[in-house]
């Protein structure tokens, strides 16, 4: 399964005028690869991530997640398919400063009605695949921001999901943290074969993606330089 983004523009109001977020945006990313998009602030990334996430609508172009044409989609289909199809790793954890770290994880599965034994379950399997199964019944203030951070992978990869959006996942943690995070993302693509879209301005960790695109005015322009896999 993939996400492909095709000629995709969006629109804002901006006075009496509209402000092109993005531009004719096209862009293919298949299961199991890494795709970064970078580019400066103001650049259009986050209206992708947005529109990939179908939380925002396009003025035109199609959005297809794992198969699902979105166009048509109601809000409550759409809801659904974020629950079902879609990870989201934001760029703060926003943990719960009351759950443990595997509380933290199951709070995905109960917002889909899932089997309490079967969310434990599958929590405990997610934080061994991040490297914190002795982290458990941590609560966020006994944990790094690089251990937070990976729980906040793991809660995005709960329900499975075939594509994986990630936002700056590196921004509030150092040099060797970030690579840690990176080394851990790429590798739980290739695993998990999500299809995972990375939105970031840290250019220090690019030779652990497949493919790298820069965002500029709303428009993907050539690849920047990267050693893809």
């Amino acid at each position: 399964m993939t996400l492909t983004l095709a000629d995709v523009t969006l629109t804002y109001p901006d006075g009496d005028a509209r402000l092109t977020a993005l531009d004719r945006v096209s862009l293919d990313v298949p299961a199991g690869t890494l795709t970064a998009v970078v580019g400066p602030s103001g650049s259009g990334k986050s209206s992708l991530l947005a529109i990939a996430a179908t939380l925002v609508t396009p003025d035109q172009g199609r959005v297809v997640v794992a198969g699902t044409d979105t166009a048509g989609l109601g809000r409550a289909e759409k809801a659904a398919l974020r629950r079902e199809r879609i990870g989201i790793v934001f760029q703060q954890p926003n943990l719960l400063p009351s759950l443990t770290a595997a509380e933290q994880v199951q709070v995905m599965a109960h917002l889909s009605g899932g089997s309490v034994r079967a969310a434990r379950a599958r929590a405990e399997e997610l934080l061994d695949a991040v490297g914190l199964a002795d982290r458990a019944d941590r609560r966020p203030h006994q944990l790094s921001g690089g251990e937070r951070q990976r729980i906040n992978i793991a809660r995005a990869l709960m329900n499975e999901p075939a594509v994986l959006l990630v936002d700056e996942p590196t921004s509030a943690l150092d040099h060797e943290r970030g690579a840690a995070v990176l080394d851990l993302l790429a590798a739980l693509t290739r695993e998990r074969s999500t299809a995972t879209v990375l939105v970031t301005h840290d250019l220090a960790h690019l030779d652990r993606v497949d493919g790298t695109v820069t965002m500029e005015d709303g428009r993907l322009t050539a690849p920047a330089a990267t050693s893809c896999r």
